[in-house]
């Protein structure tokens, strides 16, 4: 008697998908295989996969999970290296390879409730760590960073009272002095509008699936995962 199987599509980024040459794969393995028995078939398929100098988590249909996840017939499965790191009304949220616009965060959180608006721009400087940097690559798992921000957004707003927020991220390639990100938090008083913007960027740093490459005149390297 056969044994039944299920198909799983698979997800690279960043470091992943430049050392193993593609952005994504179709495994097959027994019915109800965990994420660890993926990750066994990887690791055969691929000789470079066990050369990813990184530590890494596994999202399962967007959502973050353990290796002992029992898999489905049908599930996407992404590897997430360490990050660098539309919604209800007048929430603004955009991850796009266009220029930012911070006006554009601000007039989404102007409101007449609100007598102070705090922002926050990180653009791309030309160095880094004791080298000179020619330009900055952003990559990112698109629907779940929207998915990311829109739960960093709610979880914001609902810690810092009255307040409304709003970020926009680039992806691609940016020049020196590019704008990287924008946020606009806005709030009946200014201490919480500045707790809120701080607070988005520190989050969207740890848990946004975004990753930074850094060119430099030297060669070039993914930030926290090595060249």
């Amino acid at each position: 008697m056969q044994t039944p199987t299920m198909k799983i599509q698979v997800l690279f980024f960043a470091v992943f998908k430049e050392r193993l040459g593609r952005n994504e794969d179709e495994i097959t393995l027994p019915h109800g295989a965990t994420v660890e028995g993926a990750l066994a078939v990887l690791r055969d398929r691929y000789a470079d996969f066990a050369a990813v100098r990184t530590k890494f988590q596994v999202a399962v249909n967007e959502e973050m999970v353990d290796t002992d996840w029992q898999l489905k017939d049908g599930d996407t499965l992404a590897l997430i290296p360490p990050v660098s790191g539309g919604c209800g009304p007048k929430r603004h949220i955009l991850l796009t390879e266009a220029p930012l616009s911070l006006q554009r965060a601000i007039d989404s959180v102007t409101s007449v409730k609100h007598g102070a608006i705090a922002t926050f721009t990180g653009t791309v400087r030309d160095h880094s760590k004791g080298k000179d940097v020619i330009r900055l690559e952003y990559e990112a798992y698109k629907t779940m960073v929207e998915k990311v921000f829109h739960e960093l957004v709610l979880e914001i707003e609902a810690e810092f009272a009255g307040v409304q927020v709003a970020v926009e991220h680039r992806v691609g390639v940016l020049g020196l002095g590019d704008a990287a990100v924008v946020i606009a938090a806005g709030s009946p008083h200014r201490k919480e509008a500045f707790l809120a913007c701080e607070a988005m960027i520190d989050r969207l740093k740890e848990r946004s699936p975004i990753w930074k490459k850094e060119v430099s005149p030297d060669g070039q390297e993914w930030v926290g995962l090595g060249p």
